[in-house]
């Protein structure tokens, strides 16, 4: 995994955080504060988030509504997520609510499928954000159907400009037989995605340019390094998105600003 797409980073002391926040009603993905020690407090009374899919098969939650301005009703992991909530937080966060319901959905599927892991939707919306724009990068934006359009690819890692990171899939996923490059609104690299690629939105394909399918395998991505509820934790799992602590540090403060702005 390699970030090749995104802004500026900023270094910022290691500790930022949020305060614990209460467990959220049914339908909304709890946030889980960026470098925080602490898991939130369970709100009394507070349902829990929406159960999973079954394996294999992601079935929309029922009383969800449809993508903010789009015709098209949401499906997969992204029907997870309270039609209100996602509309609200978007406006609050500046962030495409087709992007964020991507990015809830995800972390809602997680919390059921991996609940050690403990990643909040604010994580991976940091995540987009700093590496797309939220498939914004070059003025592609995420349809309805959470396409990325045109699709996003990173400069080819043919180790003149940028490291040399040898072709691994003849240009199938990402379009170049001279060296890989990253691909998608999550920018993964061919490799990466092989091994993490998935499906979030229901339809039997692993697409790394589709918004859903991104964000549930940079989910499972982060998961894989154990519980994000801890300082070393979060940045161990951060970090091997992109080893540069700079880059942490700036994914930090952008998921406790989405956190905070949130409410």
């Amino acid at each position: 995994m390699r970030a090749l797409i995104g802004g500026a980073t900023l270094v910022l002391a290691a500790g930022l955080v949020v305060g614990a926040i209460a467990e959220p009603p049914r339908g909304q993905p709890a946030r889980f504060a960026a470098n925080s020690v602490a898991l939130p407090a369970a709100a009394a009374g507070a349902e829990g988030p929406v159960a999973a899919p079954a394996a294999g098969a992601a079935q929309p939650a029922a009383g969800v509504g449809e993508v903010a301005g789009s015709a098209q009703t949401t499906a997969g992991d992204a029907a997870l997520v309270d039609a209100t909530w996602a509309s609200t937080v978007a406006s609050r966060t500046v962030t495409p609510v087709r992007a964020l319901v991507a990015y809830a959905g995800a972390a809602l599927r997680l919390q059921a499928e991996q609940p050690a892991c403990h990643l909040g939707w604010n994580t991976l919306a940091a995540l987009g954000a700093i590496e797309s724009g939220h498939g914004t990068h070059g003025g592609s934006a995420i349809g309805a159907d959470g396409i990325t359009l045109p699709a996003i690819y990173g400069p080819d890692l043919d180790g003149k400009a940028y490291a040399h990171i040898p072709d691994s899939d003849g240009g199938a996923l990402d379009g170049s037989a001279t060296g890989d490059r990253a691909m998608g609104p999550l920018q993964f690299i061919p490799s990466t995605w092989q091994r993490w690629g998935t499906d979030g939105n229901g339809d039997g394909v692993a697409d790394p340019q589709q918004i859903d399918d991104a964000a549930l395998a940079a989910g499972r991505y982060l998961c894989s390094y154990g519980d994000l509820s801890t300082v070393s934790g979060w940045r161990a799992s951060v970090f091997a998105y992109n080893h540069l602590d700079s880059y942490v540090d700036s994914v930090a403060k952008t998921a406790n600003d989405y956190s905070a702005q949130a409410g």
